[in-house]
């Protein structure tokens, strides 16, 4: 017998858009929460929109509204606002990522919404925080990745600040979101009673990017641009192959440089003083890389990842999403699955985050059509058939 999801029973409203927010609630919904997808009437989610689309249909959303129900509600109408109270007297969780002070004008803010539901926790996803000098101003991850420091960090030493080209502050700030909601209704459990979390976007990068304000505090150091190279250890670069292809090598632990430095012919470095540290190896970069680069480039990848793996030594080949979807490892652990959507068919997408084993997560459909489940939801609490015309009617489905 299938042991139930261990988010079920969980009730979510999705109001977020664009991304932390709702990848947030995708997240929590892939382990078995019921995820409610809350989308104005006349604007779906931009996310629908974002990217490439097939035959008109925009292909992020079928990932990002995977597992959700969708309904259609104009907040700021008197008809909207009553019955997102219905569905959040229900809930155990809201996620919202309007600026500060627009749930509040709309007669949503926390006071109403605890009102309705005492044990309910708001997730209020922004990208400065609910207060602060900064905290109404338009916020996206692409800031967080600016002001955090890490485009600081990230580029050639004599190139500009690089930003990725993805959605990096969002989804880890999406991850941040999950967790924090996990520890908010965990607090409830104990207290009884629901709280609101503040996750504003440019923070969880700090934490990714590490002990860089300690470093600060305590030395004054602030870490430079090093493109793919590491101030804490080498060799650590990628390599291209005879072939032309690429590879990505690590020496993070001691005996992996030195098992390195005996793979490519040149065990003489591991004798040398500085050898015996990381930081001592990075002031080195140059004459170890040069090292790595020259054995690499006389070799294709596949003796190369051969070597390596004999050796013991850590290697990765550099991967487009075409290799990282055919690979045997990926393959193994199920990181790709395909569902099956009402619109495209089948359609592949990464599957849920991490293996539980003993209540597993799982994907049970791909992002749904604009409000497909409003008449479902809304009737599920309580709303007749004449309701629903007449909310259609003042414009507020």
């Amino acid at each position: 017998m299938t042991a139930p999801a261990p988010l079920e029973g969980l009730r979510v409203l999705d109001l977020a858009t664009l991304f932390a927010g709702p990848l947030a609630a995708t997240m929590l919904g892939d382990f078995g929460a019921e995820v409610v997808k809350v989308e104005h009437p006349r604007r779906p989610d931009p996310s629908r929109g974002h990217g490439p689309s097939k035959d008109g249909v925009g292909l992020w959303w079928k990932f990002l509204g995977r597992n959700k129900r969708t309904i259609t509600l104009d907040l700021s109408t008197p008809g909207g606002r009553d019955v997102l109270l219905r569905l959040a007297a229900d809930a155990d969780v809201v996620i919202e990522n309007f600026r500060p002070g627009t749930l509040e004008r709309w007669g949503l803010g926390w006071e109403e919404l605890s009102a309705a539901n005492p044990r309910l926790v708001l997730a209020r996803v922004t990208g400065f925080g609910q207060f602060g000098p900064s905290s109404r101003r338009p916020g996206f991850g692409t800031l967080a990745e600016a002001m955090s420091g890490f485009a600081a960090v990230t580029g050639e030493p004599d190139g500009p600040p690089t930003l990725p080209p993805f959605g990096l502050a969002d989804s880890i700030a999406a991850l941040s979101t999950a967790y924090a909601v996990m520890t908010a209704l965990a607090g409830r459990d104990r207290t009884g009673a629901g709280q609101v979390v503040d996750m504003a976007i440019i923070e969880p990068m700090l934490t990714v990017l590490g002990p860089q304000a300690t470093w600060y505090d305590q030395l004054g150091y602030v870490q430079p641009r090093t493109g793919n190279r590491s101030t804490n250890n080498a060799p650590r670069n990628t390599y291209r192959t005879a072939d032309g292809s690429w590879v990505a090598v690590s020496t993070s632990a001691q005996s992996i440089a030195e098992r390195v430095m005996r793979l490519v012919g040149r065990p003489e470095f591991i004798d040398e003083e500085w050898f015996a540290t990381g930081a001592g190896r990075a002031r080195h970069a140059d004459e170890l890389d040069e090292a790595v680069a020259s054995w690499i480039g006389r070799h294709d990848r596949a003796q190369v990842l051969a070597a390596f793996e004999k050796a013991e030594a850590a290697i990765a080949p550099v991967y487009d999403i075409r290799d990282a979807m055919a690979d045997e490892q990926y393959r193994a652990l199920g990181t790709f699955t395909s569902v099956e959507d009402e619109e495209l068919g089948q359609v592949t997408m990464q599957n849920v985050l991490f293996r539980l084993s003993g209540t597993p997560g799982g994907i049970k459909w791909a992002g749904r059509p604009h409000g497909a489940d409003t008449e479902d939801v809304l009737t599920g609490i309580g709303l007749s058939g004449e309701d629903i015309d007449r909310l259609r009617a003042e414009g507020a489905l």
